[in-house]
């Protein structure tokens, strides 16, 4: 009996000891408590407050949570959204892909979006992307969240270009046929003007050596008559050979060309020019014996072309230097490069249009500017292509590559 004061004091002890360890709990509840309201709170608040339209929809279909941004998405209160079935609010004719969507989340366990459309609450269909995901991965009857984000101006845009892209298309192939027609329409005219040019400098010439002779005032009025006759003579052969590349009825008969032999020929041609104008010709033969493949009269017509531009536009004294090489496996590339007073950056950018002599109209040297226009496509007819560059006052470096024939 003498312990037994002993025993209560240490039993009353541990009570208070336990009523202590037990207070701090419950304020360690309350405080967990607490922060767990707070977050919930954040939670909702973000939730509520985000700028895209979250929904949690239950396995039945129904939703059980929306926030303000669905809601004002579909223009509809909150209240009007919960315990709704979401399917109510899906255009039909889009309601096979949220399924489908839905159907690859559960079977995969991954995150899906579709775009679909929607219905807002006067009825007007909007667009909008829905990203889908589980809220418990794996379990069948799982709720979904959904995030629903507006892409109807994004949708819009793509309609505008795709129609912007149409009408496009309808204007190239209106400017096609134009373009064909004017081509057709060039090569009947210059056929008509060469019939009766052809008589007019026919009969001229008759005059010129005519018996008795011209008197010297009629003598220099037949020699305008002629120049002037020869000079619309070459304007209607280049606009009648543009117009037949153009059209695509330019004969061409592609083979295998020795081009040192072109370059030979080439050379003899313009070596009067060059001669009449003092300027040197330098021919830098290719290091080996190869051939391009090219129709070789059309070939010869690209480079005599350039070569007399290169004359015609260089300077007293200056030269001209032809050379091949190979940038490129496969292609021959063949450049003339000339001392003139080369180009600016405006002109280069409008150098194969055509009639355009890039200023060269009021000067004293004669052109028709298509050489150039009617050159760069009848290299790309043989399956090549041409380019410039130049710098002020230094000249200009004209080149056009084809295909290496195979030995």
């Amino acid at each position: 009996m003498s312990n037994l004061p002993d025993q209560t004091a240490q039993l009353t002890h541990d009570l208070q000891v336990h009523q202590i360890e037990l207070q701090q709990q419950n304020e360690e509840l309350r405080q967990a408590q607490l922060a767990l309201e707070e977050s919930h709170a954040r939670y909702f608040d973000l939730y509520d407050m985000a700028p895209v339209g979250y929904l949690t929809v239950a396995a039945n279909g129904l939703i059980k949570e929306a926030n303000l941004s669905a809601a004002t998405l579909l223009e509809v209160g909150r209240s009007a959204l919960v315990r709704r079935p979401l399917s109510r609010f899906i255009v039909k004719t889009y309601q096979d892909s949220y399924y489908q969507c839905r159907r690859q989340l559960l079977e995969t366990g991954q995150a899906q979006s579709c775009e679909l459309q929607v219905l807002k609450s006067d009825g007007v269909p909007l667009w909008v992307k829905i990203v889908v995901s589980a809220v418990q991965p794996g379990t069948k009857d799982t709720d979904l969240r959904l995030v629903l984000g507006d892409i109807s101006e994004r949708k819009h845009l793509v309609e505008v270009l795709q129609e912007t892209n149409q009408n496009l298309e309808l204007a190239r192939l209106q400017a096609d046929q134009a373009n064909l027609a004017k081509s057709e329409f060039l090569s009947s005219m210059s056929h008509e003007l060469r019939s009766p040019l052809n008589a007019i400098l026919g009969f001229a010439q008759l005059l010129e050596v005519g018996v008795p002779p011209p008197t010297p005032n009629q003598q220099a009025s037949l020699a305008q008559i002629i120049k002037g006759g020869w000079y619309l003579l070459v304007l209607i052969n280049d606009i009648l050979d543009l117009a037949s590349v153009e059209s695509g009825h330019a004969a061409l008969c592609l083979e295998v060309v020795a081009l040192a032999t072109v370059l030979k020929d080439c050379q003899t041609l313009t070596e009067p020019l060059a001669a009449a104008r003092n300027v040197h010709l330098n021919f830098f033969e290719p290091s080996c014996a190869c051939g391009v493949m090219a129709d070789p009269t059309r070939l010869k017509q690209v480079l005599i072309n350039l070569l007399s531009n290169a004359i015609k536009y260089n300077k007293e004294g200056g030269s001209v230097d032809v050379s091949c090489d190979a940038p490129d496996a496969g292609k021959v590339r063949i450049s003339v490069r000339d001392s003139g007073v080369g180009l600016s950056e405006q002109q280069l950018a409008h150098l194969f249009e055509p009639f355009n002599r890039l200023g060269q109209e009021v000067g004293i040297i004669g052109g028709t500017g298509i050489g150039l226009v009617v050159s760069q496509r009848l290299v790309r007819s043989m399956g090549g292509d041409m380019g410039a560059q130049s710098t002020e006052g230094e000249g200009s470096e004209f080149w056009f590559e084809l295909k290496l024939a195979e030995a």
